[in-house]
């Protein structure tokens, strides 16, 4: 299904998920089922192989839950139903967390940080050799999402602005087919889409990719806050279930690469192509690698380029006259923004637990 565009998506979700806040604004419910939603990305596999084999039926069983994962082609939609209260946790970016459940007033809690981008998020060009050949031409993007974030570091890092560049808002289930029409000469994606275009495309030259801005585009599991600790049976479950299936998948035991053979099946492509993509996500497999780097400072410095790069986009909301209107909380308990209006939170209790061995 073709996504309407990413701003009308949003004011759709603002609408929606005010309806859903007022109606049950301040309530806190205890839960037994509860409904996860994913999309398609290289980092995010091992939530489908999680899935379909059981893992998460098993986690949740030992919490005394269920929980069902389903899958979503477009990626924006997942989040607006996740910010309608359609899903209790979302696969998201860190930007996208801020600015689409966050800025419409959804509280919600970074619970698995589970990659960085390192290289899966890239921009294309079908004509030119460096990325100074962009100027003057269309670039076909998911608008106001880290593509376009990424875009728009790419600019500043060269010394260009927006306004020497045309941007068209393309889904990113259309992305691949796109790319292949003779108008579209430029685009920024990411994996699996990526290597999709770039097999398809020969002569397509990739300009610049996330590893020029490394740990700013953050793929991570959101939960709803107020769910969330009602329910941290939730957390357990989640946070259980995704370190078991990063330890399935690691190594090169014939289970390993099988496991990895389904993710890549999944995501349409090979063995040989998901692994290619893995190399290019700096996937944390252990609770001890995803605690270091949720708690590290340099979390906070980027999500203060983040936020700032969404206040200068309209992101956070209209009327909106600071960055600061948002807040965030880090595992420290330091904030950024209204401390008074937290909306998007990094809480490193639950990968803790993991890492001792305690859940």
């Amino acid at each position: 299904m073709k996504a309407l565009s990413c701003v009308l998506q949003k004011g759709f979700a603002v609408l929606v998920a005010l309806f859903f806040l007022s109606a049950g604004a301040g309530a806190v419910e205890k839960k037994h089922d509860f409904k996860v939603a994913w999309s398609i990305y290289s980092g995010w596999m091992p939530w489908g192989y999680a899935s379909e084999h059981g893992i998460i039926d098993k986690w949740a069983k030992k919490y005394g839950i269920k929980i069902e994962l389903v899958q979503l082609n477009d990626y924006i939609e997942s989040i607006n139903q996740y910010t309608a209260g359609a899903f209790d946790a979302c696969g998201m970016t860190n930007m996208d967390a801020l600015t689409i459940p966050g800025a419409n007033g959804v509280d919600t809690t970074g619970l698995i940080l589970g990659d960085y981008s390192n290289g899966n998020d890239a921009i294309v060009l079908k004509s030119g050799k460096r990325f100074a050949d962009i100027k003057g031409q269309q670039v076909n993007l998911v608008e106001l999402s880290v593509s376009d974030y990424l875009m728009a570091r790419a600019l500043d890092i060269n010394g260009m602005t927006q306004r020497d560049i045309k941007i068209m808002n393309t889904s990113d289930a259309d992305a691949v087919a796109s790319f292949t029409t003779p108008d579209v000469t430029a685009a920024a994606l990411w994996n699996p889409q990526l290597s999709m275009v770039l097999k398809q495309n020969p002569g397509a030259v990739e300009v610049f990719n996330s590893k020029q801005i490394p740990g700013e585009i953050i793929d991570m599991m959101a939960v709803n806050t107020q769910v969330l600790e009602a329910n941290p049976e939730l957390g357990k479950a989640l946070v259980g279930a995704w370190f078991e299936t990063l330890q399935l998948m690691s190594g090169d035991s014939d289970f390993a690469k099988a496991a990895r053979t389904s993710m890549a099946e999944r995501s349409g492509t090979d063995l040989a192509g998901y692994e290619a993509q893995l190399t290019q996500t700096m996937l944390f497999y252990t609770p001890g690698s995803a605690l270091t780097f949720a708690r590290a400072a340099s979390l906070r410095d980027t999500m203060d380029k983040v936020r700032q790069f969404s206040f200068s986009k309209g992101l956070l909301g209209q009327g909106v006259t600071s960055a600061d209107e948002v807040g965030m909380q880090f595992a420290d308990g330091s904030t950024l923004g209204n401390k008074d209006n937290i909306k998007l939170r990094f809480d490193t209790r639950f990968v803790a637990m993991a890492m001792n061995n305690q859940l």
